[in-house]
């Protein structure tokens, strides 16, 4: 059998060289052998393999093309790495990258659903078509339960994650394009928020009164602070001679982790509240309250500082606390509402009250005046009936001098 060994096609670029070799198999079938470059995963050099059916000018066309496209950066080459298989090194890569929370919500949409649905293709062979199909079957028949299937709201949730994996593998060069950008994706109604009205609220904190969730309702319905953030608090972060806060750290619960602090996740989520005279007073009177309780119970220093914590002194644990609160709000008789309802309704409030919306995106630790007025947009069509009225009486004024 005749060996061409010889035969070779060089494309270069610049300073870096692409090189391909051509062998005859038999008459008429051609191997053509190129290297595709570093893997941007594993560090090594890849080289490729093909049978090309034809003359030697038809094998050198066809390696030409692909060192070309090699050089190009128009055909990365994936190889034989599964969609699985990347899944899991990016989830890998990502837990530098995200909170323990987030990250665990990840874990959970890929080996839950992605991998098992998606997980045997091959990476570079992904395609949209097959990514509808796996939507398709997941909002038909997506519940681990075997109860139906998943919430539109979820398969988007899964959406997410798969396109966010695919723009690394793009980056990376794994892939030639993403495909999860050619996809179309279920409609999802905008989830209407909680909020309580004014007197609900008040209603809520009577019946509150006396019970260990009085001053973090109190001052959660007065800052907009997340449950996380709330229950974070310490007491070095609170100048109540100036009158202000400042969210330096969060509460998260994950299977892997438990319980345990976190910086603030964006510049913009670490960030200076400022608080009122009432609220002042309150947490003067629930400071001298807990020293007290901490001498009856015989506790000592406190180091985690906290500002609200168990009777032990102890971190309070975000889940019993909510069931605590939806016990409370049952007990109080308003609408059925999470706890994160009084953050909502602290910032329409806020913007009803006419406080600009960038105060109010600066207290959420939005990242922009926009994602607060896209949360808090059930309540535009009022401010702009307030706005039309108040120019319309700035008309008239002038119109009668």
């Amino acid at each position: 059998m005749p060996l061409d060994l010889q035969q070779s096609q060089e494309v270069e670029r610049g300073a870096l060289m692409s090189t391909g070799h051509i062998r005859q198999r038999s008459a008429g079938s051609w191997e053509i052998k190129w290297d595709a470059g570093t893997d941007p995963l594993t560090g090594r050099r890849r080289t490729r393999f093909a049978t090309v059916k034809g003359t030697k000018r038809d094998a050198q066309r066809a390696l030409r093309e692909r060192l070309g496209a090699v050089d190009r950066g128009e055909i990365p080459d994936a190889g034989k790495m599964t969609l699985g298989q990347y899944l899991e090194q990016w989830l890998t890569a990502q837990e530098s990258q995200v909170s323990a929370k987030t990250h665990e919500r990840y874990s959970e949409l890929v080996r839950g659903h992605l991998i098992p649905g998606l997980g045997a293709v091959k990476l570079g062979q992904l395609r949209a078509a097959t990514i509808e199909a796996f939507y398709a079957d997941r909002l038909k028949s997506g519940r681990k339960n075997g109860k139906g299937g998943l919430s539109p709201r979820t398969v988007r949730h899964l959406d997410r994650v798969l396109n966010a994996a695919l723009r690394r593998a793009r980056r990376l060069d794994l892939i030639a394009s993403n495909p999860v950008e050619l996809v179309e994706r279920p409609a999802v109604q905008p989830k209407e928020i909680e909020v309580l009205d004014p007197r609900q609220a008040a209603m809520l904190l009577k019946t509150a009164e006396g019970t260990r969730l009085r001053t973090p309702l109190f001052l959660a319905l007065a800052t907009g602070l997340r449950r996380g953030e709330l229950l974070a608090l310490r007491w070095r972060d609170l100048d109540l001679d100036r009158g202000q806060l400042t969210v330096a750290q969060a509460l998260e619960q994950t299977t892997a982790h438990g319980l345990r602090f976190k910086a603030p996740k964006t510049r913009r989520s670490r960030r200076t509240v400022k608080i009122g005279p009432a609220v002042v007073e309150e947490m003067r009177a629930h400071k001298r309250r807990q020293a007290e309780e901490r001498l009856r119970a015989g506790l000592g220093k406190d180091e985690l500082d906290l500002v609200f914590a168990t009777g032990a002194g102890a971190i309070v644990d975000p889940r019993t606390f909510s069931k605590e609160f939806a016990r409370l709000v049952a007990k109080a008789g308003v609408p059925a509402v999470g706890i994160h309802a009084l953050r909502h309704t602290h910032f329409t409030e806020l913007l009803k009250a006419g406080i600009h919306p960038k105060v109010a995106a600066d207290r959420a630790g939005h990242a922009s005046v926009a994602v607060t007025m896209d949360i808090y947009s059930h309540i535009v069509p009022g401010l702009q009936e307030g706005a039309a009225l108040q120019i319309d009486g700035a008309l008239r004024t002038l119109l009668e001098q």
